[in-house]
């Protein structure tokens, strides 16, 4: 690990983003230098700031590959951007794939400026990268998921309690959109990837998924109008646009209501429902 280029690399990108570049507010307070401060990216980046200032000053442990991916998606690092400081905690780059955690700095701007929506960043195998605290108030909490459980794809076939926020007249449509989606990845990605290793789990757990995939399912859309069971707020009637980023293969779910309606009502609700924990 080159500790001092690291250091010196960090400071650079966080004296190059400005408050209003990741969604925070400038604040009264007079800044000493120009871009952020270390707190913020510490705050970004999930970690604490005591953590993140350690690596800036040249001291503290060597940090993890998931600390440096952790601040890579804090700092809004581009690939080619992670890639080198990965090289710098001496690491090696991490390999390209459709699968990844990293988010497009410019999907990341759009996210930024949602934090009054219900929305989330999603991964083609239907793996939540990152959501809204109104979008964790709406599906629940999405991101703390390891393994093939990361996948909603998984989770849909593989446990009964993901189907809950959707009402049960609606469980056969979204198997088979969940289900075409999936085929798509496969399709696309081979066996030997991990959209492959998710087909193969569900062929040998879910017979209804067996049966899906022998039809061969044509993808539809997969984030169209949305019939949401809310546990505090009852039925809602959603739209879900989406915002698709073909390098990553990542999409920005946005789930809006009609205005005036009941759904569009209880959707404002949320906000009280994120504030309450519930």
């Amino acid at each position: 690990m080159d500790r001092a280029r690291l250091a010196e690399f960090l400071r650079t990108r966080r004296e190059a983003l400005q408050p209003e570049d990741v969604g925070l507010p400038r604040g009264q307070r007079r800044r000493r230098t120009g871009g952020l401060r270390r707190e913020e990216v510490a705050a970004l980046s999930d970690m604490s700031t005591d953590y993140y200032s350690r690596i800036e000053q040249q001291r503290g442990p060597h940090p993890s590959e998931q600390m440096l991916a952790a601040i890579a998606r804090g700092l809004r690092l581009s690939l080619e951007e992670r890639d080198h400081l990965f090289q710098l905690g001496g690491y090696p780059t991490p390999r390209r794939a459709p699968r990844t955690d990293h988010i497009n700095p410019g999907m990341m701007r759009i996210f930024d400026g949602l934090g009054d929506a219900a929305a989330q960043v999603v991964s083609s195998l239907g793996e939540t990268l990152i959501q809204t605290r109104l979008a964790s108030a709406l599906l629940g909490d999405e991101t703390g998921y390891a393994g093939l459980a990361r996948s909603l794809h998984y989770r849909w076939f593989a446990d009964p309690d993901s189907r809950r926020v959707y009402p049960v007249e609606e469980h056969p449509r979204q198997s088979r959109l969940i289900a075409a989606d999936l085929h798509r990845a496969y399709t696309r990605d081979g066996r030997n990837s991990r959209a492959g290793q998710i087909v193969d789990a569900l062929l040998a757990r879910s017979p209804e998924f067996a049966a899906l995939w022998r039809e061969h399912p044509v993808p539809g859309p997969y984030c169209g109008p949305k019939s949401i069971q809310h546990p505090q707020l009852g039925f809602l009637e959603l739209h879900c646009q989406v915002l698709v980023d073909p390098d990553q293969s990542q999409a920005l779910q946005v789930f809006t209501a009609t205005p005036g309606s009941e759904s569009h009502e209880k959707l404002q609700l949320l906000s009280v429902v994120a504030g309450q924990g519930l």
